[in-house]
């Protein structure tokens, strides 16, 4: 069975070496997902696919149905999960063209976006304290060891609404927290996976130095450096499908016990959402 997920641009899969195994249509109980899931294979190594934005990008982060993306994808049975993101810097030392694997995540996103899955006569709680796993980022850190790809190790992930770029004293700000990177993406996706039980990580793929340096970067320039990092991690899609496929990660899923309600009142409908995420 097919369990590993790559969440991404449409860049990842339009390349020599992939080849599109099926198209699957797929209903949630959260709506449809930003597209038909793919199924893709790499010299026999299958894996599936979301375009998180949608074909041809028209869906705008706060409006990417994050719940139906991971929702579809455990309907699938996936239980480990790739985002390739764009983002920019906030610090010198990651630069346009680096990618930098994360390990944690802030949320500075306005409460546009639906975030869990434990709602409607539902209580959960799943620890978020390690967002992603370990385990599976230093499999596409040794992944990337064998790419000319330049990236770096740690850090973490500041999440904004979008689809606007940061003030330059919004950036200021950010980078007094700490923050590596700033997305528009990654919040609520992987605190949604954690509650999926599934393993997430994350490879943050630098476009811009946001707006913090003195130096003024154009939209156009952005994606002239997202077009070049794409190359890159086609790159990296080459060496980590059948890396992950012959030898996939082992974990615990975290999510066994985060239901507290009690079961004798939780309705059908919800029911069956609850065993999909446990299962």
């Amino acid at each position: 069975m097919t369990k590993l997920a790559v969440i991404g641009g449409s860049g990842i899969y339009n390349i020599e070496g992939v080849s599109v195994v099926e198209e699957i249509s797929v209903d949630t109980p959260y709506g449809k997902p930003s597209g038909n899931v793919l199924k893709l294979s790499v010299d026999g190594n299958e894996f599936y696919f979301v375009p998180r934005h949608g074909k041809g990008h028209h869906i705008s982060p706060s409006e990417i149905n994050y719940r139906a993306n991971i929702y579809a994808l455990k309907t699938l049975g996936v239980d480990t999960v790739v985002s390739i993101s764009a983002v920019g810097s906030l610090k010198e030392e990651h630069a346009p063209g680096d990618f930098v694997l994360v390990n944690q995540f802030i949320d500075w996103t306005k409460g546009l976006r639906k975030r869990t899955f434990f709602e409607q006569g539902v209580v959960g709680h799943v620890s978020v304290a390690h967002p992603v796993n370990l385990d599976l980022r230093s499999r596409i850190e040794e992944c990337l060891k064998r790419t000319d790809v330049p990236f770096r190790l740690g850090g973490s992930y500041l999440c904004i609404e979008g689809p606007q770029f940061s003030t330059q004293a919004e950036s200021n700000i950010y980078r007094s927290f700490g923050a590596d990177v700033i997305g528009m993406t990654n919040v609520p996706e992987a605190f949604l996976a954690k509650e999926a039980g599934m393993a997430y990580s994350t490879v943050a793929m630098v476009t811009d130095y946001d707006c913090w340096k003195a130096e003024h970067c154009t939209v156009e320039e952005i994606m002239r450096v997202m077009g070049d990092n794409y190359k890159s991690a086609q790159k990296l899609i080459l060496e980590m499908v059948p890396d992950l496929c012959k030898t996939p990660i082992e974990f615990e899923a975290e999510n066994k016990y985060a239901v507290v309600t009690n079961p004798e009142i939780i309705n059908s409908s919800q029911n069956e959402i609850i065993q999909t995420l446990l299962n």
